[in-house]
């Protein structure tokens, strides 16, 4: 079953449009101080990761 599991994950993983995207920005913004963007809202963003987790905004 957990064979089942990872494979059906792996799929769904592979198939979805913008979640490898948002992993690899979510990456480099933490170990590069990169910002992203997202789908909700326009701009750039920046997390604190070091500190308490808020979100900035930046130009």
């Amino acid at each position: 079953m957990p064979g089942f599991s990872a494979a059906l994950a792996h799929y769904d993983q592979a198939r979805a449009p913008r979640l490898n995207a948002a992993l690899t920005q979510g990456l480099r913004d933490y170990f590069g101080a990169h910002t992203y963007r997202r789908v909700d809202r326009e701009g750039s963003f920046h997390v604190n990761w070091s500190t308490d987790g808020s979100e900035e905004q930046t130009a």
